[in-house]
């Protein structure tokens, strides 16, 4: 399963491209608005520093709206894939940007059925919500191994990218699952490299170590 970093801070991707472990950025308008950056300059820097994809959503409602800034972004990096979000206009959409050769990665996605569309809309990537599915109490791991299943079983060609990632324990879960990508924050990152008996042995480590030192 790879990992792509979930953010448009500039600083997290530098740490996350440090560790090795990325392989993409996923962004949205509000992890954007965040930034109080122009949108296509962020995507520019994020571009130069990480070699894989780079999804960039659109915020128009019409299929003719996310087309046309589909296609402006397109042209800032090869790399850049667009998120178009899963409604009827957001399906037409991804259809004519597939046939132009463009990636898309239909996103906000809580459904198996919403999931199914995309796929066959052409979809490079689908992303089911987990974590925001279950915020309104719903089962959104379930919801996830049903895509995975259903997917696997009908040989769709679209990725999965379990999405809205909130700790490590949803990374390992979807990972157990099958997704071909988990898009977390920075800060799970760091969550997941931690763990209280490895802090324990490092101490002992350092600890006989030292008292080593001391005979010597």
């Amino acid at each position: 399963m790879r990992l792509f970093i979930d953010t448009a801070n500039i600083e997290e991707i530098k740490k996350a491209v440090e560790l090795g472990v990325i392989s993409g950025v996923t962004t949205n308008p509000s992890l954007i608005a965040k930034e109080g950056r122009v949108f296509q300059e962020v995507i520019q820097e994020i571009s130069r520093l990480v070699d894989g994809p780079i999804s960039a959503e659109v915020i128009g409602l019409t299929k003719e709206e996310m087309v046309r800034e589909a296609k402006e972004l397109a042209k800032i990096h090869p790399n850049i894939v667009i998120k178009i979000p899963l409604t009827l206009e957001g399906l037409k959409a991804i259809t004519e940007l597939t046939s132009l050769g463009i990636k898309t990665n239909a996103t906000v996605i809580f459904s198996l059925n919403q999931a199914i569309l995309a796929a066959n809309a052409g979809a490079t990537f689908v992303s089911p919500f987990l974590g925001r599915l279950e915020d309104m109490g719903e089962n959104g791991l379930e919801m996830v191994a049903q895509i995975v299943e259903v997917f696997q079983k009908y040989k769709y060609t679209s990725q999965i990218i379990a999405a809205s990632i909130r700790n490590p324990k949803h990374v390992a879960d979807v990972a157990q699952l099958g997704v071909d990508i988990a898009t977390v924050p920075y800060k799970v990152i760091e969550q997941m490299s931690k763990h209280y008996m490895t802090d324990r042995a490092v101490e002992k480590f350092l600890e006989d170590w030292q008292e080593l030192e001391k005979k010597l």
